[in-house]
């Protein structure tokens, strides 16, 4: 009998079942050192202790999208392993602040399933909660991915899409304990822009662009432990090319997102996210974003709902006449972000 895990197919899921993913993931500070070596990253509440305790936390939280990056890591050897592409994301929500030290576990339910026309995969959508060392949900979120069918003569299961908000309501936001922007220092955040000088449909060009190295996406899916074989096997694509994993793209974008909205500090939910094309190494990632709405949560803080664009080619261009995503747009991430109001 093999002891090897060649992964699940499509037909190997079952709506509802419940996945206790492998392996739980101490994270260390010098993983936020790593993110940010991999990445412009320079949001100050995730860079500087001192800054972050002025806004009443114990200390730096970890990167919101690095904690995002580790529990989605988790469950990629039973969700996607042996995916086609991953397709998109809803109701993600950032329930809880990490911290060095803090173990990350994740567990998943399969909420729908619906086989493609062509009969050799389908689409597979999980709800996944990232839990920390007291069970203590960190995160939610869904997302479906496209799974090849081990056998294409496999009946199709039972068509189930689930229904999903498109939304995530400013008022189920979580805001992390003890936070408040009272003694906010604009200066040291690198901008002065506050929530209140946003205004819904207003677009922002981030300008800076960044060219993805081979080497370095490679390193990043290896750091999330992220075993997808269309990231490290370029015999797995008939073009012979080792696919970016989507969130790389993900973090990038938001970190080049910092010019512009240096104060967004904190990524309080995923409303929806698409990879709208395929992103290779070489490619020149630039990013712009879009106001979608601004909601005042406190006197001191508001959220901010922001579409972010990764793109290899203009800002502002993202679809054509026919709706579809132009060739050079990567990514259409819409999201909450918490900011001094």
């Amino acid at each position: 009998m093999t002891k090897t895990n060649r992964g699940r197919f499509f037909e190997d899921y079952r709506l509802g079942e419940a996945i206790r993913h492998a392996v739980p993931r101490t994270i260390a500070e010098g993983e936020r050192a790593l993110y940010h070596a991999l990445y412009p990253q320079r949001f100050a509440l995730h860079s500087a202790d001192a800054f972050a305790a002025d806004c009443g936390l114990d200390g730096a939280p970890l990167d919101d999208l690095l904690v995002f990056h580790t529990v989605f890591g988790k469950t990629v050897p039973d969700i996607s392993l042996n995916a086609v592409a991953n397709l998109g994301y809803a109701e993600g929500r950032f329930l809880r602040s990490v911290y060095p030290g803090d173990t990350l576990r994740a567990e998943s339910e399969v909420i729908g399933l619906k086989q493609n026309s062509n009969g050799k995969s389908g689409v597979v959508w999980v709800r996944t909660t990232g839990l920390d060392q007291t069970d203590q949900p960190v995160l939610s979120y869904v997302r479906w991915v496209m799974v090849r069918k081990r056998d294409v003569n496999t009946p199709a299961p039972e068509t189930v899409l689930p229904q999903l908000s498109e939304v995530v309501a400013a008022n189920d936001l979580h805001i992390p304990e003890g936070l408040h922007f009272d003694a906010y220092d604009f200066t040291l955040a690198g901008e002065p822009h506050r929530a209140r000088d946003y205004e819904v449909g207003e677009r922002v060009d981030h300008v800076d662009g960044t060219t993805i190295e081979e080497a370095e996406h490679m390193l990043a899916t290896r750091l999330w432990q992220n075993t997808a074989k269309v990231h490290f096997d370029a015999t797995n694509r008939d073009d012979g090319k080792r696919l970016i994993y989507g969130g790389h793209v993900i973090s990038l974008a938001r970190a080049l997102s910092f010019n512009g909205l240096a104060n967004a500090q904190c990524i309080a939910a995923i409303n929806a996210g698409a990879h709208a094309n395929p992103c290779f190494a070489g490619d020149t990632v630039r990013a712009w974003s879009e106001v979608l709405d601004v909601a005042p949560l406190r006197e001191d803080m508001a959220a901010v709902r922001l579409r972010l664009v990764a793109t290899r080619g203009e800002a502002f261009a993202l679809k054509g006449d026919d709706g579809k995503y132009l060739p050079d747009v990567l990514l259409d991430l819409d999201y909450w972000a918490l900011m001094p109001a």
